[in-house]
């Protein structure tokens, strides 16, 4: 017997965008909607593994290579699919969110490839979510140029051979789509609203222009989270009637507990799989949630003072680089946050010499390609892997068979010599409260004191404070880190902001609702999963 038709879904508590009806169609809809029937409940399932798993770690403070997949990183004889010809030269990815003008300038770049963002760079307004899919549809069929109200400065896309590639993020898997729900009032997640419609309206638009359909799969906890996206990928591939293998994924390596499965993920995306990215901040937050109890030997420094040279980074970056190459897979470096300034010359200066740092690190220990967050770090980012690469796409080449990390080496958190300080504490409560408030405006990126931060430079901040205070931290000024502490910190920074913008624009913003939000996330006993569920509550649109 049949599978019953989908049923429709409901638009809901969304005021009417212009052109919204050219994203959501009735046969758009209703493929999100198959997608939602077929794969929540498995979704909803790995959820409450999370939980679970999360409840072993506090119990036994450790972490370990899986014995139940044991014979799957033994065998030697299994790849992942040959990159597609778009997909083979990736040495230089920049991120961005999926606005008209970041479009543009994202594909004109000289990048490689586009992470057209969804996710931690998005803040989900339903504005965003919808018309950042119709800009991508424009700029598939080259209808995205336009003139800029405010500055009067033309935006117009390049040749496409001179195009990146865009590989489109999704949300992870525990956010849901409020605005979009089944008949039950079941919101669908957010992850199927992005993936489906960015499939479903631009998977044959893609091959035509002999690309396909490729993703960055954010915030994957274990294997069976790989294995549920690869099922996604094979009924849709089979819902449109296009050949299997045709998506491409690369996961991020963001989670703690994702690092002990990185081949098993591999060989479950095996016929969709190309690459593995290490995700920096998620990664320390991860780190930071699963061992919050863990006691003294899990507290992290100041997380500017946690760079990749950290033993237990070196760890993990060598470990992704070791094993993407044994699978024939791509290995994506971390993202180069600095932000250049076109008016000051010595915070630009600084700005090439830290990302020159980064990438040259990252290109001679194997890595196939990087992340910068501004166009003007493309070229430093090229430069550092034009050196090792020369005219070779990639360097999959080089096994990095001399890496050997034990379970122990990627939790050695206290194999770094650095402590916590309350130069830190007040970084931490700053960048909180100021990314917060520009998220709760719509914004995902945002430039904070020359760095391009987004929701991962959030969680780490409030995540550290979190610690700090249920660990008894003393900083290096002799004070314990208490609640009372980070709610006198939050208040003078607050009160900064307020003469830093003045009456005017202060009362015009969500900086007390911004506040109250940090040190909710930061304080509560009960430690919130992600900082953007109980803030999605107070977004707007």
């Amino acid at each position: 017997m049949s599978a019953p038709a989908p049923s429709p879904l409901a638009i809901v508590d969304a005021e009417p965008l212009p052109r919204q009806e050219e994203v959501l169609t009735d046969t758009a809809l209703a493929f999100v909607a198959e997608l939602h029937r077929r794969f929540t409940p498995r979704r909803d399932e790995l959820l409450a593994r999370r939980a679970e798993r999360r409840a072993e770690i506090a119990r036994t403070s450790t972490l370990d290579f899986l014995p139940e997949t044991a014979a799957i990183r033994a065998d030697d004889s299994w790849k992942v699919a040959p990159a597609p010809p778009a997909l083979e030269d990736r040495r230089v990815e920049i991120t961005g969110p999926t606005d008209r003008k970041m479009t543009v300038n994202a594909l004109n770049s000289g990048a490689k490839v586009w992470l057209a963002d969804f996710e931690d760079a998005s803040a989900p307004t339903w504005e965003n979510v919808v018309t950042g899919q119709l800009n991508l549809i424009d700029a598939y069929t080259r209808t995205i140029d336009f003139t800029d109200p405010g500055s009067g400065k033309s935006y117009a896309l390049r040749p496409e051979e001179e195009l990146a590639t865009v590989v489109t993020r999704p949300r992870g898997w525990h956010l849901d789509e409020r605005h979009l729900t089944d008949p039950d009032g079941t919101p669908v997640p957010g992850a199927l609203v992005d993936f489906g419609l960015y499939f479903f309206h631009n998977a044959k638009r893609l091959i035509d222009l002999g690309k396909g359909p490729y993703f960055y799969l954010p915030k994957t906890e274990s294997h069976l989270e790989a294995r549920l996206w690869n099922d996604v990928f094979v009924f849709a591939q089979d819902y449109l009637g296009i050949p299997q293998g045709t998506v491409r994924a690369t996961v991020l390596i963001e989670t703690i507990t994702a690092a002990y499965e990185m081949e098993e993920i591999l060989y479950e995306l095996r016929d969709h799989a190309s690459g593995l990215n290490a995700g920096r901040w998620d990664y320390l937050f991860s780190i930071v949630k699963n061992f919050r109890d863990g006691g003294e030997k899990f507290v992290l420094p100041d997380r500017n003072a946690v760079t990749m040279t950290a033993p237990f980074m070196r760890a993990y970056t060598e470990l992704l680089v070791r094993t993407c190459h044994k699978r024939g897979a791509h290995a994506i470096g971390g993202m180069a946050a600095f932000i250049p300034s076109r008016r000051d010359a010595e915070v630009n200066k600084v700005a090439f010499e830290k990302v020159r740092a980064d990438k040259d690190r990252e290109a001679n220990d194997g890595f196939d390609g990087s992340w910068v967050a501004h166009p003007d770090l493309v070229p430093v980012a090229m430069e550092s892997f034009d050196r090792v690469l020369g005219d070779r796409p990639n360097q999959k080449d080089r096994l990095r068979e001399d890496v050997e990390v034990k379970a122990a080496d990627l939790i050695a958190v206290d194999s770094l010599d650095a402590r916590p300080t309350y130069a830190g504490l007040v970084n931490a409560v700053q960048v909180g409260i100021r990314y917060i408030e520009a998220w709760l405006r719509g914004l995902g990126a945002v430039a904070i004191f020359n760095l391009m931060e987004d929701a991962a430079t959030a969680e780490i901040s409030r995540s550290q404070i979190w610690q700090w205070i249920n660990a008894g931290v003393v900083l290096d000024n002799g004070e314990r880190v208490t609640a009372e502490l980070a709610r006198k910190v939050a208040a003078e920074e607050l009160a900064d902001i307020r003469a830093e913008a003045g009456e005017e624009a202060f009362a015009a913003g969500n900086w007390q609702q911004a506040h109250d939000l940090l040190l909710k996330v930061a304080l509560d006993e009960d430690y919130a999963d992600f900082l953007t569920l109980p803030a999605y509550e107070q977004l707007k649109g």
